[in-house]
């Protein structure tokens, strides 16, 4: 199958195609650009690195199998979305996107697991959370953006504060960033999620980062997910993840954290 869409308020072409590879799962590209894996046979098979690690986060975030509250700000091909329903279903989802036509194109073409329920939000991720005004989540995606083509709105202390607000007691926000070296952007946007943590009234929480190992050499590109909870980062997080991969991994907290946000 391989089907195409002009996206008009990006002035770019979305498209799906077959993974030669992968028999029942697709991918998305966007003005030519790889952006989403997609399969359709295997949910709960996630072919992206960073996309896996945060799969990986979200099987901590309750006991197995429970459903989940989650809120995506950037829906993509729905791969999470698609990973929750398969590995906790039953799960509340809202996933909020910029481009409607985009999201039309992608059900239309891929399908959503049968008995997922998905709420769907046409419109910019910061002005959409007025409508989530007293509810919580227990997950928080922020998928969006990527080093210098980041929404200055969606990078500062005060955004990371109203995302922190709208999770559970127990709840995690997680974030991609992508980035080049020396990976700036990357260590200023956890100093970013630091205070809006702080900001949020979250006085114990925590951020972690993870990503492939030679990542924090700061002598590659790609992308560090940043873990960010309002409790203390559990210890047996880190074991878990580290053991899931994809390997070689690393997970950053306290002060190795610290030291790669100051760019030292």
């Amino acid at each position: 199958m391989t089907a195409s869409r002009l996206l008009r308020g990006i002035g770019a072409h979305a498209a799906i195609t077959e993974d030669g590879f992968t028999p029942g799962a697709f991918v998305l590209s966007i003005g030519g650009a790889e952006q989403s894996h997609v399969d359709l046979a295997r949910p709960e098979e996630i072919f992206y690195e960073y996309l896996r690690r945060m799969g990986n986060v979200l099987d901590l975030a309750a006991a197995p199998g429970q459903p989940l509250r989650a809120l995506h700000l950037g829906a993509g091909a729905l791969t999470l979305t698609r990973y929750l329903q398969a590995t906790r279903p039953g799960s509340e989802q809202v996933a909020v996107e910029l481009e409607r036509e985009l999201l039309d194109f992608v059900l239309a073409h891929l399908p959503l697991p049968e008995g997922t329920h998905l709420e769907t939000v046409i419109g910019d991720a910061r002005e959409s959370l007025d409508r989530f005004a007293g509810r919580q989540f227990d997950a928080v995606v922020l998928d969006i953006f990527a080093g210098a083509d980041a929404p200055g709105h969606l990078t500062t202390a005060e955004f990371y504060a109203e995302l922190a607000r709208l999770l559970s007691p127990d709840g995690v926000l997680l974030v991609n960033v992508g980035d080049d070296p020396p990976l700036a952007f990357a260590r200023r946007q956890i100093r970013e999620l630091l205070a809006g943590l702080a900001a949020a009234g979250c006085s114990n929480g925590d951020v972690a980062a993870l990503g492939p190992a030679d990542m924090f050499t700061g002598r590659y590109p790609g992308n560090i997910v940043l873990a960010a909870t309002p409790f203390g980062w559990p210890e047996e997080w880190t074991r878990s993840l580290l053991a899931a991969g994809p390997h070689p991994a690393a997970v950053l907290t306290g002060e190795e954290l610290d030291v790669f946000a100051s760019g030292a």
